[in-house]
């Protein structure tokens, strides 16, 4: 799994502006690169949970499929906690699909950004590698 360097400075700096609230957007490619994020309204407001506004994913859907590119997962921030998923976070997922998902966590000393996809009823962690902003 590849993710460009911008996508990981956009939702670090998305989780920071919406401190101490959770941020959430989708995430942009196919399935082992990932090119660009998409922020989205957080509905929830929290911090503790999130819930992607239903028109900015189809408005990313829409303009992924234009650009011959699609919604591959989704990220969100866990502002004080660290990047590992919460009860919620599982028990919302999409079961069973690649869609990969990206927590970053503010918690301190430093930022960490954890990926996972949800498989056979558990969660698996997904290396990946950070490329400059081309992903080839």
């Amino acid at each position: 799994m590849k993710i460009a360097q911008k996508v990981i400075d956009d939702v670090l700096m998305h989780a920071w502006e919406e401190a101490p609230n959770e941020c959430c957007g989708l995430l942009i490619g196919n399935r082992i690169t990932i090119e660009s994020s998409v922020r989205t309204r957080n509905r929830e407001a929290s911090p503790t949970r999130y819930l992607i506004d239903p028109a900015d994913h189809f408005a990313a859907i829409h303009a992924a499929r234009a650009a011959g590119k699609r919604v591959v997962g989704a990220y969100h921030s866990h502002p004080a906690t660290a990047p590992q998923p919460s009860e919620s976070d599982i028990a919302e997922a999409n079961w069973g699909s690649d869609f990969l998902y990206l927590i970053v966590s503010l918690k301190a000393p430093v930022a960490e950004v954890f990926a996972y996809r949800l498989k056979h009823g558990r969660v698996v962690p997904v290396l990946f590698g950070v490329t400059e902003d081309r992903v080839p």
